[in-house]
């Protein structure tokens, strides 16, 4: 089967792209950007690439047309393949259809974690040698890859999915894990965000709900029993039984930042004991999460925390780029309030607060969310523990000047680019860990700061 994707640079879809290329199918793409990491990795792939939609390529003539989520009404060979009744399906359906259908299928749903905790189940089944397929939202560095179809296992009818809630696709607006029919589920947490297509936490809540609807009764749900929200969700109607971790009792995980220690506990005796690379409590949190639904797929507690001794994180994730002079400059996706809190506190508990070790938290509010200015009034407080907070406030419909003035002197905010650089390099010194934060590539920002430190006298 020929298949032509628009949209192929996403993660998803071009980890979909990726897995089609793998079962053997022909697999074509276009995108209004096609470029790295993603365009290397499909080129590698041996996926043929075109810049843009225009509509001449229906002459391709693929037997199906796979329609990501960022194509809207108006794109104009979507147009086309509409105006000409031509096959077209969305990424999601695809791939239930022709990937999940017959696999164990492990999603792993929340606002917050999907790809550290749906890279840590993949890894703890493949260091237990399951073999897993997975279909994840970055880059698991234990892999190197965003997606595969199976290990060196064959016959692994493991699949591990990071459960994305926003939209299917243009004709399809349920939440993209409604098509995933999972048997193991983890719901990490949940909390509004996608205010460009929810209208409110209970909106998404409801979504939750429908994907809580589709599980067999010989299933799994990982839940986090300190989310409220989560607790509503299963209030709703739950069919299949339910491990929750964060309760009065049960599952937890504790350790000290500073010595690399994770600990799992069952009603405060501890299980098993390692240590591992990754900081802050939201990572413990996914850890059990992931440890939890793979002891469902039938790895143990104490394998599962021992392989995660050897799991190294995911691309984008506190991820350290470079030093230069001093300074570390590290890459990470937090991109929601939360994420922000969490993802400072985690790199003030590694580095401490002696002297010489401030943090310069680098902000671009860029998803849809916060250009709506949904969460700006969270802001000031989320980023509160960092020493000097720099925001790059293009294109947005709120100001940011005004609403991180709560932070004083600290924060600098520019919607020019060079200006934020040179503001940043003034400031760096020796010690320092600047830490941007942004779900897209910034302008590069990272390189163009090591090379400016480099060069500084």
């Amino acid at each position: 089967m020929h298949i032509h994707i628009l949209g192929i640079c996403g993660t998803f879809m071009g980890g979909i792209a990726q897995l089609a290329r793998a079962a053997g199918h022909r697999v074509s793409g276009c995108d209004a950007g096609v470029y790295p990491p993603m365009s290397a990795q499909l080129e590698k792939a041996g996926i043929d690439l075109i810049e843009g939609y225009a509509p001449e390529q229906t002459a391709l003539n693929p037997d199906c047309f796979l329609i990501g989520n960022a194509i809207s009404r108006g794109n104009p060979l979507l147009e086309e393949i509409l105006d000409r009744g031509l096959r077209h399906v969305s990424g999601p359906q695809w791939l239930a259809d022709n990937v999940l259908g017959g696999r164990w299928v492990l999603a792993v749903a929340g606002t917050h974690g999907k790809t550290t905790t749906s890279s840590m189940l993949a890894w703890i089944l493949e260091d237990a040698g399951l073999g897993p397929g997975f279909l994840i939202g970055g880059v698991p560095l234990n892999f190197g890859v965003s997606a595969r179809l199976r290990g060196e296992r064959s016959d692994s009818p493991f699949f591990v999915i990071e459960a994305d809630e926003y939209d299917t696709a243009f004709c399809d607006k349920r939440s993209k894990f409604i098509h995933y029919r999972p048997r193991t589920v983890v719901l990490n947490n949940l909390e509004f965000d996608h205010a460009d297509i929810f209208a409110d936490l209970a909106a998404i809540e409801t979504q939750f709900h429908h994907l809580v609807r589709t599980l067999p009764r010989s299933g799994l749900i990982v839940s986090n029993a300190a989310e409220a929200s989560l607790e509503r969700v299963l209030a709703r109607g739950c069919w299949t039984p339910v491990e929750r971790f964060n309760g009065a009792g049960g599952w937890r995980a504790a350790g000290d930042d500073a010595a690399g220690e994770i600990r799992l506990t069952h009603d405060g005796a501890t299980v098993a004991a390692a240590r591992w690379a990754l900081t802050g409590e939201h990572n413990r949190d996914n850890a059990v999460a992931a440890l939890l639904a793979a002891r469902h797929a039938g790895v143990s507690p104490e394998r599962g925390l021992d392989a995660l001794s050897r799991f190294v994180n995911v691309r984008r994730r506190m991820e350290l780029l470079g030093v230069e002079r001093g300074v570390a400059v590290y890459d990470d996706f937090a991109h929601h309030p939360t994420a922000i809190a969490a993802t400072i506190a985690g790199l003030r508990r590694k580095i401490g607060t002696h002297a010489g070790g401030r943090i310069l938290a680098v902000l671009e509010p860029r998803s849809n969310t916060m250009k709506l200015g949904t969460m700006k009034a969270r802001l000031p407080a989320s980023l509160a523990d960092a020493d000097r907070v720099y925001c790059h406030a293009a294109h947005l419909g709120w100001n940011a000047a005004e609403t991180l003035a709560p932070l004083g002197e600290k924060a600098m905010v520019t919607s020019d680019f060079d200006t934020l650089l040179d503001g940043i390099v003034r400031e760096a010194r020796a010690g320092d860990h600047i830490l941007v934060m942004s779900n897209g590539g910034f302008g590069g920002i990272h390189g163009k700061l090591l090379a400016a430190l480099r060069g500084t006298n």
